[in-house]
């Protein structure tokens, strides 16, 4: 066995141990079943002992001359995620701010509610009718409920749109599907499960009812051309072609999961252009769901920055000392939302989990939509190739 693969070995067996202390971390998995194994056999290992490792392996990367350039690259910045889990495992001391910037690459900012204010002029200016823009906003919003009895034929209308669109944009390989489901229970809006073979079978969780203005961007981003896409791609490109195994384990709390994240929210304007509503209005409308596509349009553009108010909570929440009920509220009145979804907000927040992750979606799209800058072959690469936050700001 070569150094290169010895070292890629070390980081799938690393990331799986790890990933019995937490559960979620390992995201997906469909490396060689011996690796796995051997993994899951006897007692977990100490934490203590997993940030040893880490260390070792971080240390090894960084003075590695068998592996190339960016993949090298590429995987220190991953063993440095998995790293910093282990750190946090281990009872080690670590600020929010620092666990984020050492996890995913990125450093977190607390956006001023003047900016949040001025979003909130912008959307009382595009939202139809008179009296507070909050009770308009939230009455608006829950007004463009998908039926749940119609949710299962709309999302896969849309999928099969998006998928031609993708394959048509990038190709996708032969053989991958995707199977959606309708779940309860979970903190998250949408969840991909990427099974390996290339198959995907997608979670949309229905705890609170799913609107008509979130429903196309959510098959975009689990399916196409979001995760779904980038996993197929990636299975083909780098697992099967390049026998780069590293690929073929996907773990939250490293930069994998920042630019996942970054692009999959890109993936529906990628596809059907800034402004997709005209789009989604002829899937949705002659299903008989409401989808008010004009009012979707000025509102999107007005009340984009409030996407921030999820990581000012987050740092209210883990680093300010703020209370869960004070984050709900504050959740609610700049977001501008109902007391339930802010609460459901709270929750994905307060998962250990995913308490940093949401920085992967407030920070991931910005970063990727710059990379992108309207071009599609730059996409391309984001769901073909290994890549870290650096290379897009390079």
């Amino acid at each position: 066995m070569s150094t290169a693969e010895e070292l890629v070995e070390r980081y799938i067996r690393l990331g799986l141990a790890v990933g019995r202390h937490i559960d979620g971390m390992v995201d997906a998995y469909y490396g060689p079943p011996e690796i796995a194994a051997q993994a899951a056999a006897g007692a977990p290992e100490s934490p203590a002992a997993l940030v040893g490792q880490a260390s070792r392996l971080v240390a090894d990367l960084r003075g590695d001359r068998s592996l190339d350039g960016p993949r090298r690259r590429w995987l220190e910045a991953q063993a440095r995620g998995v790293h910093t889990t282990a750190r946090i495992l281990a009872g080690e001391p670590l600020g929010y701010l620092d666990e984020v910037e050492a996890a995913y690459g990125v450093r977190p900012r607390y956006v001023e509610e003047d900016e949040l204010a001025a979003a909130h002029r912008r959307l009382d200016a595009a939202l139809p009718g008179t009296g507070a823009v909050a009770e308009r906003y939230v009455a608006w919003r829950e007004a463009q409920v998908v039926p749940a009895e119609r949710l299962q034929q709309a999302v896969v209308s849309l999928a099969e749109d998006f998928r031609e669109r993708t394959d048509r944009l990038f190709g996708l390989p032969e053989g991958e599907h995707v199977d959606f489901e309708l779940v309860t229970g979970q903190p998250w809006s949408g969840f991909n499960y990427y099974l390996g073979g290339l198959r995907s079978r997608v979670a949309i969780n229905t705890d609170l009812p799913v609107l008509s203005t979130s429903l196309g961007h959510l098959v975009a981003h689990e399916a196409y051309p979001g995760h779904h896409t980038e996993h197929t791609r990636k299975e083909v490109g780098l697992v099967r072609g390049r026998h780069q195994l590293e690929e073929s384990v996907f773990l939250v709390g490293t930069p994998q999961c920042l630019l996942a994240e970054g692009l999959a929210d890109l993936g529906l304007e990628v596809i059907a252009g800034r402004r997709p509503e005209a789009v989604l209005a002829a899937h949705l409308h002659p299903l008989g769901i409401p989808y008010d596509a004009d009012t979707v349009a000025e509102v999107g553009e007005a009340g984009e920055v409030l996407g921030a108010v999820r990581g000012n909570a987050a740092i209210m929440l883990h680093d300010r000392g703020t209370t869960a009920d004070e984050a709900s509220d504050y959740i609610a009145r700049w977001s501008l939302t109902t007391k339930a979804r802010a609460d459901k907000a709270v929750e994905f927040l307060m998962d250990p989990t995913w308490r940093a992750y949401v920085y992967c979606y407030i920070e991931g799209v910005a970063l990727c939509r710059r990379f992108v800058a309207g071009d599609p072959a730059r996409f391309a690469r984001l769901i073909s190739e290994q890549l870290i936050p650096a290379d897009l700001t390079a």
